[in-house]
């Protein structure tokens, strides 16, 4: 884990080389308290991506607890009906 003070930032092509150097967060503190959260674009993307994952997860868990379930094979079954012959 990276924690590094606000002043640094005024060296932004540091921070841009630390911040793509590696794929974890990195905090900035303010007066020696936790202020913000930097990372690479390529960090946040694959981040956005897990939490989209976890939130599809979560859906189909709440759907398959309320029993809205469908069988695989009949869904792949029909699928294959409606969209072999196009």
């Amino acid at each position: 884990m990276q924690i590094i003070p606000i002043k640094d930032l005024r060296d932004t092509n540091k921070i841009s080389e630390l911040c793509n150097s590696t794929n974890d967060p990195i905090y900035i503190t303010k007066n020696g308290y936790g202020d913000m959260v930097i990372m690479s674009m390529n960090a946040y993307e694959k981040l956005l991506a897990q939490i989209e994952m976890y939130n599809d997860i979560m859906i189909g868990k709440e759907q398959a607890d309320k029993g809205e379930l469908l069988d695989g094979p009949a869904v792949m079954s029909e699928l294959k009906r409606k969209y072999a012959s196009k």
